[in-house]
């Protein structure tokens, strides 16, 4: 089934080659990694392979290399920092982007019921298509071919992942950085809260050691000291704090 399957959807296997840039020496791998459970469902006893554990596999997968190309790339970075970033990237939204980038959901087989249901969209269908498809790499090409995929299809996320995730938990790296030199933490003050009950805008600052490091405006008092904080740390090495 699997074969004639294959005979049926190659058009869509060589044009997914083509985006990944990687050509399989056994194609039947990538079909599999396309073969959503709903669809394996509806073909019965004559289909009984879906992606779910080439999905299992290529979660592994991307861990590996994902936390591999950190490493090198960041070898001063903490580990928790590390981990967080590497989470950020293969997490079920982010990978369900960079399927959508090699246009995945046009090529997975989806049971009538969720391809109606708008299946081809969805980040969970998407995610779990992509882990797949990184598993069967991992299995015809071995680590290396992965790796090059990752190279190619990952890697150019780092930069901006890394600064949305600096600037999503801001308030941890301030805190991290300014406990690292003066075994303290900072303060945030509310300067002012201005407009209506319903929308309302909060001025927050963040303080060490009586210098003003940053302010942050938004909608609620959290976001606000992220905020503060994301500008704290693009100064911070510009600051000047007395001894105490």
């Amino acid at each position: 089934m699997i074969l004639r399957l294959l005979d049926k959807n190659r058009k869509q296997v060589t044009e997914l080659e083509n985006r990944l840039s990687y050509k399989f020496a056994d194609p039947a791998l990538l079909l599999q990694a396309l073969i959503h459970r709903s669809y394996s469902f509806e073909q019965g006893r004559q289909l009984e392979k879906d992606n779910e554990t080439l999905e299992f596999l290529g979660d592994a997968v991307l861990d590996l290399t994902v936390g591999y190309v950190l490493f090198k790339m960041f070898p001063l970075m903490k580990e928790g920092d590390l981990t967080r970033l590497r989470s950020a990237l293969v997490k079920e939204s982010h990978l369900a982007i960079m399927a959508r980038e090699l246009d995945l959901g046009s090529h997975i087989l989806l049971g009538k019921g969720e391809d109606a249901s708008n299946g081809r969209d969805k980040p969970s269908i998407l995610s779990c298509a992509f882990e797949a498809v990184m598993g069967a790499i991992f299995l015809d090409g071995g680590y290396e071919a992965a790796m090059a995929v990752v190279d190619r299809n990952v890697v150019p996320w780092i930069k901006q992942r890394k600064e949305t995730l600096r600037n999503a938990d801001a308030k941890s790296l301030l805190q991290e950085m300014i406990q690292e030199k003066f075994n303290q933490g900072p303060s945030y003050v509310l300067e002012k809260a201005e407009g209506p009950d319903h929308d309302k805008l909060f001025t927050v600052l963040v303080c060490f050691r009586k210098v003003n490091m940053g302010r942050g405006t938004a909608k609620n008092k959290k976001e606000a000291e992220q905020k503060a904080a994301a500008a704290a740390i693009k100064k911070f090495e510009n600051f000047v704090f007395d001894d105490e």
